[in-house]
C-alpha cells in the first residue's frame, strides 16, 4: 500500500490519485474490505492539506486547528519522503528497549532524525507495555500530551497488539509487536496525516535490521517472542502469543556482530522467558549458550547476561545452566520469577510450578555457581492470596535474601482471567506489598562483602546522579566509580571502597587496562575475580587465574627493581664505610 483516500476501502490498486492503495502483504489471503481490517492493516485518511494531484478532504476540526507551519510541514512531508524528525519513548522490558532501537535505526537510516526532546520532535513514536496498569495509565498519559500538543503518533508494542479496541488508542496509528520492520511505513503515512494500523501477525523480524542502541555499549539480543505459558494475570501473551524462537544461527551471527564492535561492552539475552527458547525448535538454551560464548571475544572486554528465565524449563538443564554462568564471560546472575511462594496460589496464577522446584533451581545454582546473585519477582495480594500464602512468601524472601526483588502489588489487566476472581482487598494488597518491600530493604549486609575487594567491572553508562559512573562485577552487582566519562565504554579494574544496601563504591586502580583481561591464555571455567574475597598479595595467583595480562605487571617490575638497586647501592656503601675505618684502625 501507499496511501489511502477519501473513499474508503475498495478491492483493488489504483493508481496514486485514487481512493486506496493496500500492501498485498497483509491481504495476500483476505481479500479487501472487512477482511483486510480483520487481518490487521488499514489505513484511515487523515485530514489533508490541499495539494496538487490530491483529493481534498472535507474540513474537519483537526484539519482547521492546524496552522501554517503545520500545514506546510505535512506538504513537505508529501513530498519529501524521509523528512522529519522522531521522538522514541519505550515502556517496560528490554525485549521492548530492543525492539525501539531496531525502529530507531531503521528510521534513522530512511533519513528521520531522531530527538531527545519530545517539544522538537515531528512526530512521537511510542512503545508501550501492558504488563502493569501503572505503565498503561504512562502511556495514556504521554498520548494525552501529544494530542495537546497537536503531535502525529505512532503507538507500538504490546497495548495496541494485546488491545487494539482501547479507547485510549483512538485517532493514532498502530504498530504491532512483529511489525517493527514497517515502522517506516508507518511514520510516513502518519506524518502524511493518515491513521495507519500495521496488527496482523506475521513472521519475526530479522535480527539484522538497522539499530541504534540507546546504550551504545550494550547489545541487546532477542531471542524470541512469546511464551509456553498461560499465566492467569498476563496481558502480555495476548499481545506476545505462542513461544516463537529466533533461528539460532541468526542470534550467533548478531552476537558475534556485536563481539566485533569495539563499543560493546555487554550482550544481554532477552525474551519474555530466555529459559523456555528453542523448545519450538527441539533445542534447549544451554545448547545456544554455549555457541554464543564461542564468539564472544578472549580479551574478556564483552560479556553476556542471560534473561529471565521461568522455572519450567530450566528445571531439566540447571547443570548445564551453571556451567554457562560459571564462564569468565558469563555473568553469574540470573533472574527467576517465584510470584508466590504459595503452592496454592502459584495454582491459581497457573505458573506451572511448585515452590519446591522454584527452591529446587536456586538451591542446584547457588551451589554450582559460586557468588551467583539471583533475583525474583513477587505479586502481592493475588486473589484468594491468605495471610498463611503471605507468610510463606515472606519466609521465602527471608531464606534467600534476594538482592533484587521487583514486588508489584496485583492489578487485575482486562481480558485475563485473573481480573474476573474475587479480588483481595486494597488496603491488605497495599500493607502485604509493603511488608515485602520492608523485609527486602532490610538486607542491608547484601553488598558488604565487596568491600575491601578487586572487581573486574564494565564501565557502561552514567549514574542517575549525573556524576557518577556505573560499572558492573562479575556477579553484576552495580558499582559506582568517581571518574571521568572518557572511562564509559572500558573494563577497569576497581577497588571497592563502600558497600550500601542497594550498590557499592569503587576506586578505579587502572583505567583502561592496557592489555587483554585474559591474554592469549584458553579460557577456564570459574570466575575472573573473586567477589568475596580481599585480593591477596601473591601477584602470581592473579596471573594463574588470568585475571591481568603479565604486561600490566611491568610498572611494578620496574618498581621492584628500583628498590632493589637502591638496596644494593646501600650495601656496598656500608661495606665500603666498614673497610675504610678498618684500614684507619
Amino acid at each position: 500500500w501507499r496511501e489511502a483516500r477519501g473513499e474508503g476501502w475498495v478491492g483493488r490498486c489504483r493508481c496514486a490519485m485514487a481512493a486506496s492503495v493496500v500492501d498485498i502483504e497483509d491481504i495476500a489471503a483476505g481479500g479487501a474490505g472487512d477482511q483486510a481490517r480483520d487481518a490487521g492493516v488499514w489505513v484511515r485518511p487523515g485530514p489533508r492539506p490541499r495539494g496538487r494531484g490530491r483529493v481534498e478532504q472535507p474540513p474537519t476540526r483537526s484539519n482547521e486547528s492546524l496552522n501554517a507551519s503545520q500545514t506546510l510541514a505535512r506538504e513537505s512531508f508529501d513530498s519529501v519522503p524521509g523528512i522529519g524528525s522522531v521522538w522514541i519513548k519505550t515502556f517496560g522490558c528490554s525485549h521492548n528497549a530492543s525492539d525501539s532501537e531496531y525502529m530507531a535505526g531503521q528510521l534513522q537510516a530512511y533519513g528521520y532524525s531522531l530527538v531527545d526532546e519530545r517539544g522538537d520532535a515531528d512526530l512521537w513514536l511510542v512503545n508501550t507495555c501492558t504488563v502493569k496498569n501503572p505503565s498503561e495509565q504512562a502511556m495514556v498519559n504521554i498520548m494525552a500530551k501529544g494530542r495537546e500538543l497537536g503531535k502525529p503518533m505512532v503507538v507500538a508494542g504490546c497495548v495496541p497488539q494485546g488491545d487494539r479496541k482501547s479507547k485510549s488508542l483512538e485517532g493514532v496509528s498502530l504498530l504491532g509487536v512483529s511489525q517493527i520492520d514497517r515502522v517506516v511505513e508507518a511514520v510516513e503515512e502518519t506524518l502524511r496525516g493518515n491513521e495507519v494500523k500495521l496488527l496482523a501477525k506475521k513472521s519475526l523480524p530479522r535480527l539484522d535490521l538497522p539499530k541504534v542502541r540507546k546504550n551504545r555499549h550494550v547489545e541487546i539480543i532477542p531471542l524470541s517472542t512469546g511464551c509456553l505459558g498461560s499465566c492467569t494475570y498476563c496481558k502480555t501473551k495476548h499481545a506476545r502469543g505462542e513461544l516463537g524462537s529466533y533461528d539460532p544461527d541468526e542470534i550467533v551471527a548478531r552476537a558475534r556482530a556485536a563481539a566485533e564492535d569495539s563499543e560493546i561492552r555487554e550482550i544481554w539475552l532477552s525474551s519474555e522467558d530466555t529459559g523456555a527458547y528453542g523448545r519450538d525448535l527441539g533445542m534447549r538454551l544451554p545448547e545456544l549458550l554455549r555457541r554464543i560464548i564461542e564468539v564472544l571475544p578472549k580479551s574478556g572486554k564483552t560479556r553476556l547476561r542471560v534473561g529471565m528465565s521461568n522455572p519450567p524449563f530450566m528445571l531439566d538443564s540447571l547443570e548445564e545452566i551453571a556451567e554457562c554462568l560459571n564462564h569468565p564471560l558469563v555473568f553469574s546472575y540470573l533472574h527467576i520469577p517465584v510470584q508466590s511462594a504459595s503452592n496454592s496460589v502459584l495454582l491459581a496464577m497457573n505458573r506451572e510450578y511448585t515452590v519446591e522446584e522454584f527452591r529446587e533451581c536456586c538451591d542446584t545454582l547457588l551451589e554450582l555457581v559460586p557468588g551467583l546473585e539471583l533475583a525474583t519477582d513477587i505479586i502481592c495480594g493475588f486473589p484468594g492470596e491468605t495471610d498463611e500464602d503471605h507468610d510463606q512468601t515472606m519466609e521465602l524472601v527471608r531464606d534467600y535474601a534476594f538482592k533484587h526483588c521487583h514486588i508489584s502489588q496485583f492489578y487485575p489487566r482486562p481480558g485475563t482471567p485473573a481480573a474476573r476472581m474475587r479480588r483481595v482487598p486494597t488496603k491488605v494488597v497495599k500493607q502485604r506489598t509493603r511488608e515485602v518491600s520492608a523485609l527486602v530493604d532490610s538486607f542491608v549486609d547484601a553488598y558488604a562483602p565487596l568491600e575491601g575487594t578487586t572487581q573486574l567491572v564494565s564501565i557502561v553508562e552514567r549514574a542517575a546522579d549525573g556524576r557518577r559512573l556505573v560499572g558492573h562485577t562479575p556477579t553484576y552487582a552495580q558499582i559506582l566509580i568517581d571518574g571521568p566519562g572518557e572511562l564509559i565504554g572500558t573494563m577497569a579494574l576497581v577497588r571497592v571502597t563502600k558497600a550500601t544496601r542497594w550498590s557499592a563504591f569503587g576506586e578505579v586502580l587502572n583505567s583502561p587496562l592496557s592489555a587483554d583481561i585474559l591474554g592469549d591464555r584458553a579460557l577456564r571455567r570459574g570466575r575472573q575475580v573473586e567477589t568475596a574475597k580481599p585480593v591477596g598479595p601473591s601477584w602470581g595467583g592473579w596471573l594463574d587465574t588470568g585475571r591481568l595480562h603479565p604486561l600490566d605487571l611491568l610498572p611494578w617490575l620496574g618498581l621492584g627493581v628500583g628498590v632493589l638497586g637502591v638496596a644494593l647501592t646501600s650495601l656496598r656503601i656500608a661495606h665500603y664505610r666498614h673497610s675504610a675505618g678498618g684500614d684507619r684502625a
